[in-house]
This record gives structure tokens, C-alpha cells and sequence, in this order.
């Protein structure tokens, strides 16, 4: 995982003072570049030591090393997406209607290379062995996690699983108090700490189901409730109505589990799949296709 990602993923988990220093980074990763340790701790309102602590808390060995690393990939990432001036900066007032779009863009591909990258591929395989033994697949997620959750429940019932996507907290958690040792409950959450999908695993788990996990934060409380943690990976710019890239990333991390599962029933998905598709086919309008 590259250091900007790392540095978006721990924020929320850092001390106030080293979180102050994450989110001037985030905001801006050349200041690291331009700055010196003196610099940089006064831009953030706190003390050279606590850069120390920051850099040793992302898992880099002093401030000139994380000099180095961001410099290096700011120019590896700038060059691999044809990105304008300022690659790695949040979106701005200044920036044209095609830097603002080219860095969302660049900031979504990066999410899909380095989640897929990152994947536990033996955390994967689990929860794919428990979804496809699974009688009942319970899903739930908040706000953009909620429209991954939606996005995997349809999925799945293309294919004759029985998968049910809670649409409140309240019947997220109702649902997930009837489960039983065949059953599934998968939240979503980019931070892992939305009280509402962790209450919903955390009742499921109690209820004997299997709990899945997607999201951004390894130390969290969402991943404290799950048997099997599927990790996304992502920066979200600041300007955003709602989750642009951590949900691009939750989506890839839904497509890579579908398809495990598709697998395991490979004719038999393939079956459902063009079924379906025939089904629905009277629903479109003459000359259009079945892109749903």
C-alpha cells in the first residue's frame, strides 16, 4: 500500500495531534517535499517530535525517509496517469473542470490497483466458502456502503442466492438477530466505524452467523466483529457530496467476491445469469440491450 493511502487509512485512528499532521499531508503530500521537519511541524501546530511519531505511526523510519517515499510516488503516479501539475492534491477552487476530473480519476483506478493488489486471497476464499453454503445472506451498509451492499444483494439474487439487503439500522439489526450458523451478514463500512453496520455484526455474530467485513480500516471496530476482513484501499479527496473512491474500491472488492462464488457453481451461474437475462429482456425498450 503506497503512503498516501496508508496515511488515508490511519487518520481517523491517529492521536489529535499526528491526525493534524495526516490530514495537512492528505491534503497537500508535496508540503513533505518542499519542507523541512521544522517546517511542517509548524504548519500543523504541533512540535518536530510529533513528526517523529507520525512518521514512525505509518510505518516509515524518520521524516527524511518519508521525504523520499512521497517525492518517488508523486512522480511514479504522475507519470503512470498523465496527471496534471499537483497529482496527489486535493481538488481545489483553482483547479480546471479537467485537473479536478483527472485527479478523481487517477485517485480511482489507484483505489482498484492497490485493493486488488492488497487482496487476502485466503481471507477471500473463506468468505466465499461461507457465502456459497450460506441459506441466507444478509447485507447492510450506510449511506455509499449502502449501495455496495445493494449492488452485491443483486448480484447474488441473479444468481438464486437468497440475499437480503437491509434498507435502516433498524432492520439491519432485526434481521441479523434471526441468523443461525448458515447464515451470512456482510457489512460495509470504508471507516469501520459506523455504529450501525457494526451493531448489525455484532448482532449477527452473536446470533451464530458468519460475519464478512468490507472496509477500509484493519484496527476497527467493524473488523473486531467479523470472522473474515476484506480490506479496500483508498484516498478520499475532501470534496465529495458522499463516497466517491472508497466506494469505487468497495465495488471492486464486491465484484472479486461475487465472482469466487460465481465459480464454486460456475454452469450453474452461468445458467442463472442467461435466465434472468431472457426474463428480463421484454422489459427493454426495441433495439436496446441488456446492460443491467
Amino acid at each position: 500500500m503506497s503512503i498516501q493511502t496508508t496515511i488515508a487509512a490511519v487518520t481517523d485512528v491517529l492521536p489529535p495531534s499526528l491526525a493534524r499532521i495526516a490530514r495537512v499531508v492528505a491534503r497537500t503530500p508535496s508540503i513533505v517535499v518542499d519542507s523541512t521537519i521544522t517546517e511542517l511541524a509548524s504548519t500543523c501546530q504541533t512540535s518536530v517530535a510529533s513528526v517523529i511519531r507520525f512518521c514512525r505511526a505509518i510505518g516509515v523510519d524518520g521524516y527524511a525517509a518519508l521525504r523520499m517515499a512521497v517525492a518517488a510516488e508523486l512522480g511514479r503516479e504522475s507519470a503512470q496517469f498523465g496527471a496534471p501539475a499537483g497529482f496527489g492534491s486535493e481538488i481545489s477552487a483553482a483547479d480546471s473542470l479537467r485537473q479536478a476530473t483527472a485527479k478523481v480519476a487517477a485517485l480511482e483506478l489507484l483505489a482498484i490497483e492497490e485493493t486488488v493488489a492488497a487482496l487476502d486471497y485466503e481471507a477471500l476464499a473463506r468468505a466465499v466458502d461461507a457465502v456459497d453454503i450460506a441459506d441466507r445472506i444478509v447485507l447492510f451498509g450506510v449511506g455509499a456502503s449502502g449501495l455496495a451492499a445493494a449492488d452485491l444483494g443483486q448480484k447474488l439474487l441473479r444468481i438464486g442466492r437468497l440475499a437480503v439487503v437491509a434498507s435502516d439500522s433498524h432492520e439491519a439489526t432485526a434481521v441479523a438477530a434471526l441468523g443461525t450458523t448458515r447464515s451470512v451478514a456482510i457489512g460495509l463500512s470504508h471507516s469501520g466505524t459506523t455504529r450501525e453496520t457494526v451493531t448489525f455484526l455484532q448482532t449477527a455474530r452473536s446470533a451464530a452467523s458468519i460475519t464478512i467485513a468490507i472496509t477500509g480500516a484493519a484496527s476497527s471496530p467493524l473488523v473486531a466483529q467479523a470472522d473474515h476482513a476484506l480490506l479496500t484501499h483508498a484516498r478520499e479527496p475532501r470534496l465529495r457530496a458522499g463516497a466517491m473512491v472508497s466506494r469505487i474500491a468497495q465495488l471492486a472488492v464486491v465484484d472479486c467476491l461475487f465472482v469466487g462464488i460465481g465459480q464454486r457453481r460456475h454452469d450453474a451461474t452461468i445458467d442463472a445469469l442467461q435466465r434472468t437475462s431472457e426474463a428480463t429482456q421484454p422489459l427493454h425498450a426495441p433495439g436496446g440491450t441488456d446492460a443491467d
